[in-house]
């Protein structure tokens, strides 16, 4: 009760009476304002000179001397003036600052006001709180004392209670077991029994205990029992396994053998997944993979016979490589259904898994057996497995995927692919499933290359087979050298057919148009928004080594190697190949080499951000390849046509009898056919190639001699027999002309104009039978 008083007494004290509290109040004003003991902010620094005006130790004696000492009189006056400038400046900012805070006084003034008539009445409420409090202390004492005699037994009483509940669950444990087991309440059977076990472990020895904890033993192994069955049957859901499997592990079951029975279980659900995709793959034999067509097969035989309906040249069939081919259900269907079933379902079956064998607290025994180390490994393995088989059916399936028409389809699906792996590294690091996917699009992004390059050059020779059957129509109507439509005769409207230039314009301009279309479907592969292009694999090779090298580098090569062989048929004619398609080809590769192969491989570098950190083919290189092609080529065309000709002069010259025949009156028929033929190859050179410089002429007694044969001989004998071919006088006089005025080189290599092309087939027929032109 003097506690209670005092207290009292303590409360009832003013606030003011209080120096504590005082002291407290300002402490906490003065640190709110930052303020020291002696008045002053606390980050200002404590000055002891005595001439430091503003500090605390001013002295004004010991300012004014040392002011006397150390300054003149017109300092002294100024210094006068600036302190009274000080003084009237401070003033003036006094009264500024009272005139601006007048109001804020006033409201202080009147909330201090207010505030002492409320700590007045809350001093009046805190005495009536106080003598309250001391009358309930006072209460409660009083009970306290009168009940203390019977809190030991209370607590007696409580205890006994306590047991009695306690040993009422244990006799009440088996029929509550037997109950949980009827309505399938497992997860409540088994922590009732965790519960009593100990307990009852502990005192098995106990004949009634003993009985409880064998009926107990009975029951549970019953319920393990149906859990076993539940966990065979598989037809439950994945929550109900792990409950199944989280059951077990609580009833000490093996955790090796339950691994396993998961695993397995797992393991025939998304077995069933695969089968599922592998149904909609093809028969593995239906088809084989796309081929590179091989240079080293002759493109004279590739393009001999004409398109059929239904085979792969013909556009409109079905092994066309540019249009897309049906199947059951596309390859992003396909890695949808497998992503959302196989890879989910795995997903799903790792992260279950890890949380019942892995991740679990280990207590009691299951803590020195090492399970999660175990458990992991066969993890590792069934995972691996499993991705083996679901990488097997991805990769057949892209193997489907002839049609190069639309590449977006198969760039998304992998992407796709990829993508849904990276969950399967989140939930499993250390897992070579995610690598092994990533071998996957890397693999299929260069098969992708080569069915490109299979398709470029099938459209190279498909376009081939067309200059050629365009080249080939003129003949139809009595076209001559099969130089073209210009020497068919004039041919108006819709049937008149293409000339040299267009055709070989038409042919560089579809090829490369196809080369941009391919680089265009080929960048998909390293889109931003692809996942997988930022792997180092398709930042670097992929570009230098698969885009440039083995797909526009090899088809540059194999135009030029498949252009050569047209020069290796067998035979003196040349085969079945037109004289016009060796000159077409070879202004097609002259044209390469001095600017479409530079275009094309800079266009692939930017387009492509090639970094040359491997070795590359160099420009120089395969322009260096390609006019050693057109060189080739160019000399084929000359010693084709040389031997057309020569044959005929051979001919003409080999079965006439010389010795009995009569004087010549007139230009033979087939001296008239060997310069018009002459003409024709000039004409159709030109429409090609340039004009050139001609050579030098040959010496004065070739002049002589042809000027004696055509200005006495011809006036005089046979200018009649002209009459009758007027039109052609000038073109045999042209031809004659060129071939004894200009210099002949016999085996000479072919220039790239038109002049060349002429003196090298002349010097290819006609040179060696100069004589016969004299004679």
């Amino acid at each position: 009760m003097d506690g209670d008083i005092c207290a009292t007494d303590t409360a009832t004290t003013p606030p003011d009476s209080d120096p504590a509290r005082k002291r407290r109040v300002h402490g906490m004003l003065k640190l709110y304002y930052g303020l020291n003991e002696e008045g002053k902010t606390v980050d200002q620094a404590e000055s002891m000179n005595p001439c430091d005006i503003n500090g605390t130790h001013f002295d004004p004696e010991v300012y004014l001397n040392k002011l006397r000492r150390e300054c003149s009189l017109g300092e002294l006056m100024d210094q006068e003036s600036c302190m009274v400038k000080q003084i009237r400046s401070l003033d003036s900012d006094m009264q500024t600052l009272v005139y601006e805070n007048y109001n804020k006084f006033i409201s202080a003034t009147d909330t201090i006001r207010k505030m002492k008539n409320d700590f007045k009445k809350m001093e009046d409420e805190m005495d009536c709180l106080s003598t309250n409090m001391a009358a309930i202390t006072e209460f409660s004492a009083h009970i306290s004392g009168t009940l203390q005699d019977q809190h030991a037994q209370i607590t007696k009483l409580s205890g006994v209670h306590t047991l009695l509940r306690k040993l009422q669950f244990l006799f009440e444990l088996p029929a509550r077991l037997n109950k949980c087991l009827e309505l399938q309440a497992y997860s409540q059977a088994v922590s009732s029994h965790r519960r009593a076990r100990c307990v009852l472990q502990q005192y098995s020895h106990m004949p009634s205990f003993r009985g409880i904890q064998d009926d107990c033993h009975a029951i549970m192994d019953k319920l393990a029992q149906e859990l076993r069955q539940k966990f065979r049957d598989g037809g439950s859901s994945a929550e109900d396994l792990s409950e199944c499997v989280e059951l077990l592990l609580q009833l000490d079951e093996p955790a090796e053998e339950l691994c396993d029975k998961f695993l397995s279980h797992a393991q025939s659900r998304l077995e069933a997944n695969l089968r599922g995709l592998e149904a909609e793959l093809r028969p593995p034999l239906s088809s084989g993979p796309t081929s590179v067509i091989d240079p080293s097969i002759g493109p004279a035989r590739r393009l001999s016979a004409a398109p059929t309906a239904g085979s792969p040249a013909d556009p409109t069939s079905p092994g066309n490589p540019f249009l897309s081919s049906s199947s059951r259900t596309d390859i992003l269907e396909f890695i949808d259904r497998g992503c959302n079933e196989f890879v989910s379902s795995l997903c799903l079956v790792i992260a279950s898994y890890q949380e019942l064998f892995v991740n679990r607290p280990q207590e009691g025994n299951l803590a020195s057996k090492d399970i999660p180390h175990m458990a992991i490994g066969k993890l590792h393995a069934f995972v691996d497995a499993l991705a083996t088989c679901y990488f097997s059916l991805v990769e057949r399936r892209i193997q489907e995927e002839k049609s190069v028409g639309d590449n977006s389809l198969l760039v998304r699906a992998l992407d796709r692919f990829h993508r849904r792996l990276q969950a399967v590294a989140k939930l499993l690091p250390g897992s070579a499933v995610p690598s092994q996917g990533t071998e996957i699009v890397v693999r299929a992004a260069r098969e992708r290359i080569k069915q490109y390059l299979a398709a470029l050059q099938s459209f190279y020779l498909d376009s081939l087979r067309d200059v050629r059957q365009a080249l080939a129509a003129p003949r139809l109507g009595g076209s001559s050298a099969g130089g073209g439509s210009h020497l068919a005769g004039p041919a108006t409207g819709k049937d008149a057919p293409a000339s040299l230039p267009e055709l070989l314009s038409s042919l560089s301009a579809s090829i490369l148009n196809q080369i941009k279309s391919v680089l265009a479907s080929v960048h998909l592969f390293t889109a931003k928004d692809i996942t997988f292009s930022n792997k180092p694999y398709f930042k670097g090779e992929f570009c230098s080594q698969g885009v440039r090298e083995s797909l526009v580098v090899n088809f540059i090569k194999f135009v030029c190697q498949s252009s050569r062989q047209f020069c290796e048929s067998a035979g003196d004619r040349g085969g079945s190949t037109p004289p016009a398609l060796l000159l077409l080809l070879s202004r097609l590769c002259l044209d390469y080499e001095t600017s479409t192969i530079t275009y094309i491989l800079t266009l692939t570098d930017e387009q492509f951000l090639v970094q040359h950190h491997s070795p590359v083919t160099a420009v120089a290189a395969l322009c260096g390849e390609a006019r050693g092609a057109a060189q080739k080529l160019l000399n084929h065309y000359v010693k084709v046509q040389g031997l057309i000709i020569s044959q005929m002069l051979r001919k003409s010259v080999e079965t006439r009898d010389w010795v009995n025949t009569i004087e010549p009156r007139n230009v033979r028929a087939v001296m008239k056919r060997v310069v018009e033929d002459t003409t024709s190859i000039d004409v159709q050179v030109g429409l090609l190639y340039e004009e050139g410089v001609r050579k030098a002429h040959s010496s004065d007694s070739s002049k002589r001699t042809f000027s004696v044969y055509s200005g006495s001989r011809q006036q005089t004998r046979y200018a009649p027999s002209y009459a009758p071919s007027a039109p052609m006088d000038t073109n045999l006089l042209s031809n004659i002309h060129k071939l004894f005025s200009e210099r002949i080189d016999i085996f000479s290599p072919v220039e790239f104009n038109k002049v060349g092309g002429e003196g090298s087939q002349s010097s290819g027929s006609l040179g060696p039978r100069v004589g016969v032109f004299k004679r």
